[in-house]
């Protein structure tokens, strides 16, 4: 069991996260309409030796108002990234002010074209099971993109795109 809760090189992969970064998203609340962008900050620190990295983030997202219309809206995530020595997967949970669940993913890692790719399956309304592919890319040690693609009636259709700069 101690050798199970030793970090190793996979916890280094997640590491390399660490740091302050500023990003930009692009959202489609519609896959028909052009997208809605924002921007924001995420912080990210290891915890307990290096065995999980929290990130918090930060930003305004334009959502539809009570009457529909567009609004800024005050955005807070975070998320807990770990690699799991008993699953041999990557994981990690998100949560958000959007809504009250949590979202639990498993990846792995490709190490020549430095991408994670996590699953998760979550329930944002009452009977909407959504699946969703989640594939985080780092172009080098400074730049990254995340791209969601969700499962909408068996049909893949990608929601959301963000680019991270690191500020430090």
């Amino acid at each position: 069991m101690m050798e199970l809760a030793k970090p190793g090189e996979n916890h280094k992969l997640l590491a390399a996260g660490v740091g302050t970064w500023d990003y930009k998203v692009k959202y489609w609340l519609n896959p028909d309409n052009p997208p809605a962008e924002s921007t924001g900050t995420s912080v990210a620190r290891a915890i307990m030796g290096g065995r999980y990295v929290i990130t918090d983030h930060t930003g305004k997202m334009q959502m539809p108002g009570p009457d529909g219309a567009m609004v800024d809206t005050e955005f807070v995530g975070m998320s807990v990234e770990a690699y799991d020595n008993v699953k041999k997967k990557f994981v990690s949970s998100w949560i958000d002010n959007m809504e009250t669940g949590i979202m639990n993913s498993e990846g792995t890692y490709d190490a020549a074209s430095k991408t994670f790719t996590y699953f998760a399956e979550y329930e944002p309304m009452p009977g909407m099971k959504t699946r969703i592919r989640e594939v985080l890319k780092a172009t080098d040690q400074n730049h990254r993109t995340i791209e969601y693609f969700e499962d909408r009636g068996g049909k893949e259709v990608k929601t959301m795109e963000i680019t991270y700069a690191r500020k430090s």
